[in-house]
């Protein structure tokens, strides 16, 4: 299939492809003879892993890692465990984030006519800001 078909089955735009195509976050996709690209279904799959996986917050730089886990089957078994262990552990710690972020607007929305709101912030802050999934706090290269 060509880019625009490979866009629009795996959510991300022509222009990212070409982007990580560019920054060999994906390999360079077949060409035909006057040079167009051309997409097989494995590489769709991998486009959607990136769509998702930089949906929910994985930097280009840790989206690389996980491919690579997958890509090079002789990485030792307790390093592929290690690393998957250690997005677990970020991905559980944002999900947490979340849930406790998602309770307080819902008692926001609910309490908004009425004076129980309390007057600070709407939720303390489980975590500081751009910490989750952020490499400087979790080794995952």
């Amino acid at each position: 299939m060509n880019i625009g078909e490979a866009a629009s089955e795996s959510g991300l735009s022509a222009k990212m492809i070409r982007y990580y195509e560019r920054i060999d976050l994906i390999p360079s996709s077949q060409r035909t003879q006057a040079g167009y690209r051309v997409y097989r279904e494995n590489d769709i799959q991998v486009l959607r892993f990136i769509h998702h996986a930089r949906d929910l917050g994985f930097s280009v730089e840790q989206v690389r890692s996980v491919l690579a886990l997958w890509r090079y089957r002789t990485r030792p078994d307790v390093e592929v465990e290690a690393v998957a262990r250690s997005y677990l552990e970020a991905l559980n710690t944002r999900i947490a984030t979340l849930q406790v972020m998602r309770e307080a607007l819902s008692y926001l929305a609910e309490h908004c006519d009425d004076s129980e709101r309390p007057p600070g912030p709407i939720l303390d802050d489980p975590a500081p800001p751009n910490t989750y999934l952020k490499g400087e706090h979790h080794d995952l290269q």
